[in-house]
């Protein structure tokens, strides 16, 4: 296996002056391809930021992160935007999902956006439609659809432009404990069966057991 992501060394300070607050002081951290890791820690240990940063959604950190081989920090632009929409999916508490679009289009709209027709992607969208149980409402609304399924959506566009990576930032956080267990089911079932490397950050002990391996966060280090 090979590391697909690389954490060097990391730190991350907010703030200025009096109100400055180092969250990260020297993180390391690596992933292997096909692991699924689950990334634990206090409550402002930094878990969500450190995700940010593999992610590319916040720029502004010192030391060294590589994903896919490629140096975060070093990316230009529109490299970073191309590197996240071949190689990465993003899921998060609040689902984001839009209103008014129906459960397929809100699932195809990444892709649709980024220029592909959705002749070209049905194939794609009746598998992970499958996948995720979502065969039955695919033209149903947001609105319609419990939290549990809405996090499916989310989780099925994250899916389909089929990344290597999933970054999960508490994707149950919202959810009661049946849809809870669904969806991380959900998560290491694709983890196995598509091979999809994930990282999720969790303040649930019972969520992080569904990985493969669990780091923690404390005092702005890793551990494990």
């Amino acid at each position: 296996m090979s590391k697909i992501i690389e954490v060097k060394n990391v730190s991350k300070t907010f703030g200025k002056g009096e109100n400055l607050n180092q969250v990260l002081k020297g993180a390391d951290m690596s992933v292997e391809q096909g692991e699924f890791v689950s990334l634990m820690g206090a409550s402002g240990s930094g878990k969500s930021t450190l995700l940010y940063l593999v992610g590319g959604l916040d720029r502004k950190f010192e030391g060294n992160i590589s994903v896919c081989g490629k140096d975060i920090g070093s990316l230009k632009d529109k490299e970073l935007s191309d590197l996240r929409l071949k190689n990465m999916g993003f899921v998060f508490q609040f689902y984001n999902l839009v209103m008014n679009l129906n459960v397929a289009d809100n699932i195809l709209l990444p892709q649709t956006m980024a220029g592909k027709k959705k002749s070209e992607l049905k194939p794609a969208l009746d598998e992970i439609l499958e996948i995720t149980g979502l065969t039955e409402k695919r033209k149903a609304m947001p609105n319609t659809l419990s939290g549990g399924q809405q996090q499916r959506v989310a989780i099925a566009r994250a899916v389909l432009g089929n990344p290597q990576i999933i970054l999960a930032d508490e994707p149950t956080g919202n959810l009661d404990a049946q849809s809870t267990k669904e969806i991380m089911e959900l998560f290491a079932k694709l983890n196995k069966e598509k091979g999809l490397t994930i990282l999720q950050v969790t303040h649930s002990e019972q969520c992080a057991s569904y990985g493969t391996r669990t780091v923690r966060l404390e005092d702005g280090k890793t551990i494990g």
